[in-house]
């Protein structure tokens, strides 16, 4: 599922922080928008265990 919620493609070149909008235009500089959602779960990961290991350690 993805979100409504998008942010301005632009951002970092034309404002200081990210803007956020249910539009498919920034609504400041009126740049075109992206999806705001992370990037999808893959079961896969190759860097998984090394993760995991590390979230595990005492650091």
């Amino acid at each position: 599922m993805k979100s409504d919620i998008r942010v301005c493609g632009a951002w970092r070149a034309r404002h200081d922080r990210p803007v956020y909008t249910l539009s498919a235009t920034c609504p400041d500089c009126g740049a075109d928008t992206e999806n705001s959602a992370p990037a999808p779960f893959n079961p896969e990961d190759p860097y998984g265990e090394y993760r995991r290991s590390f979230k595990r350690s005492d650091r």
